[in-house]
């Protein structure tokens, strides 16, 4: 076990990048960029390929979705994460990652990797959680209400 930092905490910027709607699945769209990085138009086309390609599937194996959800488009220190997220069952958060090293030739296999989030994708998934309930899980719950609720913050 280290005693020493693996990574020093630095804020990085948080941005909405609208809403998509794609196969049904409306999802909210946030940029998480670490310094010196940034969402580009090539990373926008590959999440929405990612989505059409490997998240509709897993949506439609799943089952029981309640057709809404959100992505992060993460470029990060050492590569680009994507992940997608779908409401499930009204209070269950399904998941699927792309995640590709700046240096790397092809992705990460992220299917048999256990890997959840980074510290910073957590801040955003938990204000996600928090809108969720406060929009979807009470007697009248509003799709419209959740896909306005942003993360009130611009930095995580």
């Amino acid at each position: 076990m280290t005693s020493r930092a693996i990574e020093i905490y630095t804020p990085r910027r948080v941005s909405h990048l609208g809403q998509w709607d794609i196969g049904g699945l409306a999802l909210k769209v946030y940029g998480l960029v670490a310094d010196t990085k940034a969402v580009h138009a090539a990373m926008l086309a590959q999440a929405q390929a990612f989505v059409r390609s490997d998240v509709l599937q897993r949506v439609a194996a799943e089952g029981q979705e309640d057709g809404l959800g959100f992505i992060i488009i993460h470029p990060g220190t050492l590569g680009v994460s994507i992940s997608a997220h779908w409401w499930i069952q009204g209070s269950v958060l399904c998941q699927h990652i792309y995640r590709k090293l700046y240096s790397a030739a092809e992705p990460m296999d992220t299917a048999t990797r256990p890997v959840i989030a980074c510290v910073w994708e957590l801040a955003l998934i938990n204000a996600e959680q928090v809108a969720w309930r406060k929009t979807m899980m009470t007697s009248e719950a509003s799709p419209a209400a959740y896909m306005n609720a942003r993360a009130d913050f611009d930095a995580a």
